[in-house]
């Protein structure tokens, strides 16, 4: 293999790295929605296995990435509305329905696969978008930005577009404002009004979209083919990350940013063989995930009321 420089490899490795932290993204700021109201969701691996089936056999099926797309969030919210059903109107212990929702996501998206495709295919997903200003120049030319920053597909833009709106309706409207009163104090916001139930269910719902849209991110954009269990635990990364993150949008995008450079670096080591071994590389991610949840100064944002059902009339 011809030898790369070292600014080819460094952009090489940022490229990669926020390309590959699009599914993080979407999957940790829904799921950052949802315990910011006081519902922690262990199921996201689960839910992401099927917004990344249904996204890419739609895709597959139709020749539309979009109608994929759609689907996913659709898939995804389904999956939170079960997941709000149990946890907060039967309010099951909410670590265990987690950890069943990810089981049933797991198996059926595994089910589908076999009876549905049966072997792994490919499928014309989002493309890169190089931003031509003409036929003979395009933005993405410009060396080092350009190859870095402008050839990405829409689908990434909209991860990192998503964290201004995310910090905007958390601190700027009224609903962000109820979302921050039910996660910390629900008999509080309840006494003034606010439906706990209602805001509730909403963010575990449309948290549990993002996620179905993280898991489609994958199969539709960044490696356009599906196989079984393809998430590989990022769900769980996912969690990770919004404790990592302080519960905040901008937490969650740099410690996403942190995942997947590292993520970027130990599979272009794989590339230019260098001598560490794959097994070491591969783990780099998962172990970081145990540093950010060993962090203790990380605990103190934590909602006051995540984890604890609430029931109107209660003392």
């Amino acid at each position: 293999m011809e030898e790369l420089t070292f600014l080819a490899i460094f952009v090489g490795v940022v490229h990669s790295g926020l390309r590959l932290a699009t599914p993080y993204l979407y999957a940790a700021l829904g799921e950052m929605l949802g315990q910011r109201s006081g519902v922690l969701n262990l199921g996201v691996e689960g839910i992401m296995l099927m917004g990344a089936f249904s996204g890419f056999y739609v895709t597959l099926t139709y020749s539309a990435p979009w109608l994929g797309v759609i689907t996913a969030l659709i898939v995804g919210g389904l999956m939170g509305l079960i997941m709000a059903f149990v946890s907060i109107t039967l309010q099951a212990e909410q670590g265990i329905s987690g950890i069943g929702l990810y089981l049933f996501g797991l198996g059926l998206s595994s089910l589908l696969f076999k009876t549905m495709l049966g072997s792994v295919e490919g499928v014309d997903g989002f493309s890169e978008i190089h931003f031509c200003v003409t036929e003979s120049f395009c933005l993405a030319d410009i060396p080092v930005f350009g190859e870095i920053f402008l050839r990405h597909s829409i689908i990434v833009y909209m991860a990192y577009a998503l964290v201004p709106i995310m910090w905007y309706i958390l601190n700027k409207t009224t609903w962000g404002l109820n979302i921050r009163a039910v996660g910390q104090n629900p008999k509080a916001a309840d006494s003034l009004g606010v439906s706990v139930t209602g805001v509730r269910y909403a963010c575990v719902i449309i948290g549990s979209a993002l996620a179905g849209l993280g898991g489609a991110s994958l199969s539709i954009s960044l490696l356009n083919i599906f196989q079984e269990g393809m998430t590989n635990g990022l769900g769980f990364i996912a969690v990770a990350l919004v404790y990592f993150g302080s519960w905040t949008p901008v937490g969650v995008l740099l410690g996403a940013l942190l995942f997947s450079l590292i993520n970027a670096l130990q599979l272009w080591a794989q590339v230019l063989d260098l001598n560490i071994p794959s097994d070491v590389a591969v783990m780099l991610p998962y172990l970081l995930t145990v540093i950010a949840l060993a962090l203790p100064f990380r605990r103190m944002a934590k909602p006051a009321a995540l984890t604890r059902p609430f029931q109107r009339g209660e003392n």
